[in-house]
């Protein structure tokens, strides 16, 4: 298991974006969550497979049809920042 935090920029807000986050996430099976940040950003914890959290950051950089990401920051979070680690994937 991994973890990573995204900060994706662009219209990424209003666009159903964290929403298909969700959909997204829970077909590859990860946990975590996405939030709108007051700077317009969405802000995505992304927790499982490596492989799932790959294929989730790849789709982070197109995100949903009405969306126009501009850019993905991504951090890894070490296994001690996600005590507790999240379970089922939520939108804030």
């Amino acid at each position: 298991m991994i973890g990573r935090r995204c900060h994706v920029s662009g219209r990424v807000q209003g666009v159903y974006f964290r929403a298909s986050t969700r959909e997204q996430a829970l077909r590859l099976g990860l946990s975590g969550y996405a939030r709108n940040l007051d700077d317009g950003r969405v802000e995505v914890l992304v927790v499982g497979e490596p492989s799932a959290v790959d294929s989730l950051i790849a789709w982070l950089h197109v995100g949903p049809p009405a969306a126009n990401v501009s850019g993905v920051s991504i951090q890894e979070i070490s296994p001690e920042e996600l005590d507790p680690e999240p379970h089922g994937f939520g939108t804030r």
